[in-house]
């Protein structure tokens, strides 16, 4: 007979933790947290999220999402000489807009926060270009895509209408996703 005592499965005759690494499994628990329950929980989660978008989307197809803009006049077209601006607030007050009659005699208007950090937008005659002075972000005078800086979305348009030498904000599109 030797003086050996009867070791279980998977153990060794010694007192060294990471030589006895398997005393923290269990079965139990290896049955319970194992791969396919995680990808069992990542498809469902994956899936239910899906359809608590679908009221989001089913909106925007029926053309729901779109905003109604009320007609607010902004300025009369003599006030804005060729080559400057106006600053106004469209759609609410929280909105800082900016009205652009352009060197040629186009008019422009878009939202003058910076996608980036909000900073204000200004036009520089000049130049014939937006810049927003925080992080030196240029937009493109004529579309408010962005075109040097930080900013990586366009400004949102604001539509315009000119009638009797009054110019008008009638709308917003925020052409970005």
């Amino acid at each position: 007979m030797t003086d050996k005592k009867k070791l279980g499965l998977n153990k060794k005759d010694s007192n060294d933790d990471m030589i006895n690494l398997v005393d923290n499994l269990n079965r139990d628990d290896d049955m319970k947290f194992n791969r396919r329950a995680f990808l069992k929980t990542a498809v469902g989660t994956s899936i239910a999220l899906g359809l608590a978008t679908v009221p989001f989307s089913v909106r925007a197809m029926l053309g729901m999402a779109e905003e109604e803009f009320e007609r607010t006049e902004i300025a009369k077209t003599a006030d804005v000489p060729k080559g400057s601006s106006v600053t106004f607030k469209y759609p609410t007050d929280n909105d800082p807009a900016l009205l652009i009659h352009t060197k040629n005699g186009d008019w422009l208007a878009y939202n003058s926060a910076c996608p980036h950090l909000m900073c204000p937008v200004f036009y520089e005659p000049e130049k014939e270009e937006l810049v927003c002075p925080c992080h030196k972000g240029y937009f493109d005078l004529h579309s408010g895509q962005p075109m040097a800086g930080p900013p990586q979305r366009e400004l949102p348009l604001i539509e315009i209408d000119i009638s009797n030498g009054v110019v008008y904000a009638i709308g917003r599109k925020v052409r970005h996703g």
